[in-house]
């Protein structure tokens, strides 16, 4: 059995290593703001996507007071707040810090947990003791101090739905004593006990920095076979014996609507941009109920209930009528976006125009529109892929991690953003 957690979670702003890639790590956090054309940029990591109404409250207020008024959702289930002035860092870090946003100075960009956001919701196992443990173990180690802002913990409820997205350490919930261990994309997964889970995964994470050393990688992926190996090896005594289970290649989102009867409703983000309206509508319906927000690594939000029958169709008609997704017959389900152009300096168009201009009827697979090559936040699994390039718009069928030839290549871009019918028409077809 692994050694038994801390009693006590580190204290606020306690400080630990300076990551050796830090030079290099470009991911923003709350400390270290990014610049953009639309001003600064924080990415405030929100562990499993779990958010209480009163740090919800904290994440408006600290937008409102210095950023462009709304809450932007990430493909990890965290916030980012946008167009922030160049010296609001100070205050920001105040302001989150007092709200419990930011319990460690040295690990906030470290904090990269997604969980299974429908978990003790719908007959599955609750992961909140799993979320809380690992939380408190990465802000305790100096080691995970130095962890990349991309490195990324998963913690799934046995449905597979966080299991699909690829991170570099995911633990899955095999019944109420056991747990898995999957160390990348590894097929072999350890089993252990489920209360050594949270141990054994930043134990993982520890043994991954100290293979890593000097190679200059930031994930599992990125280390060679016989490496990985190597970290496997390291783990496997301490964790126990391996099964066969390979990661599901689809990751399932919530679906939009009420989720399991009445137990949470569940919606989605059109871009995972929220308004001030939109972002009060729903804390305040969280405050009424479970007082509790889920945000997903699909961009959207589930609001743990219970909710009689007739209080979850009217809130989400409240909702619906706000301009959020409710149901899966929505054209916006499965349409995502970079920020694009005005906001990135590096994007050739305005992306999310252009997907506004191409939403039509619910496509078999989701579409993601990038503004370069770079393809900041897209989904995992099997989507259509639409980037725009120099030469044009290029539209590409993927598939985990295959790209199949472009569907659709328009040499002429000034062609396509003077006919967005051609454009959507061209999407739509890729999408069916």
């Amino acid at each position: 059995m692994l050694a038994a957690m801390p009693d006590s979670a580190p204290s606020p702003l306690s400080t630990g290593g300076v990551s050796p890639h830090s030079s290099g790590d470009a991911c923003p956090g709350t400390l270290r703001l990014h610049r953009a054309d639309d001003g600064a940029l924080a990415r405030v990591r929100i562990p499993g996507g779990v958010l209480s109404a009163d740090r919800a409250d904290a994440l408006l207020a600290a937008t409102t007071r210095f950023g462009d008024g709304e809450l932007h959702l990430t493909s990890r289930g965290n916030v980012q707040l946008r167009g922030l002035g160049a010296e609001c860092g100070g205050e920001l870090a105040d302001l989150l810090t007092a709200a419990g946003l930011l319990p460690s100075a040295a690990h906030e960009r470290a904090r990269n947990i997604v969980a299974s956001p429908l978990a003790g919701l719908d007959g599955s196992p609750s992961l909140r003791p799993w979320l809380t443990g690992l939380d408190r173990l990465v802000c305790g180690s100096a080691a995970a101090a130095t962890l990349s802002g991309r490195f990324l913990f998963a913690l799934d409820d046995g449905r597979g739905d966080v299991d699909a997205l690829g991170a570099d350490v995911t633990l899955i919930a095999e019944g109420p004593e056991t747990a898995l261990l999957r160390i990348g994309a590894e097929d072999e997964v350890f089993r252990l006990p489920a209360e050594d889970a949270p141990r054994a995964a930043l134990l993982a994470a520890e043994e991954f920095l100290r293979a890593a050393r000097g190679s200059g990688a930031w994930r599992v992926k990125d280390l060679p076979d016989d490496v990985r190996a190597e970290v496997a090896r390291a783990v496997g005594p301490t964790a126990g014996p391996t099964v066969h289970r390979p990661r599901p290649r689809k990751a399932a989102a919530p679906v939009p609507g009420p989720a399991n009867s009445t137990a949470a409703i569940s919606i989605d983000v059109p871009l995972g941009r929220l308004s001030a309206t939109q972002w009060r509508l729903l804390t305040d319906t969280a405050r009424r109920y479970g007082n509790e927000l889920r945000l997903t690594p699909w961009r959207g939000i589930v609001v743990p209930g219970p909710f009689a029958h007739d209080e979850a169709a009217e809130t989400l008609r409240t909702l619906d009528a706000a301009g959020l997704i409710t149901a899966p017959d929505s054209p916006w389900t499965g349409v995502g976006a970079c920020i694009g152009h005005p906001g990135c300096a590096k994007s050739l168009s305005d992306v999310r125009a252009e997907a506004g201009a191409a939403v039509g009827p619910v496509g078999r697979l989701p579409v993601y529109w990038s503004g370069c090559e770079r393809r900041c936040g897209h989904p995992h699994g099997e989507w259509i892929d639409v980037v725009v390039t120099p030469d044009g718009h290029r539209i590409s069928h993927v598939r985990g991690e295959r790209r199949d030839p472009p569907a659709a290549v328009r040499s002429d871009h000034a062609t396509f953003r003077n006919d967005p019918a051609a454009l959507a028409a061209t999407v739509a077809a890729a999408r069916a």
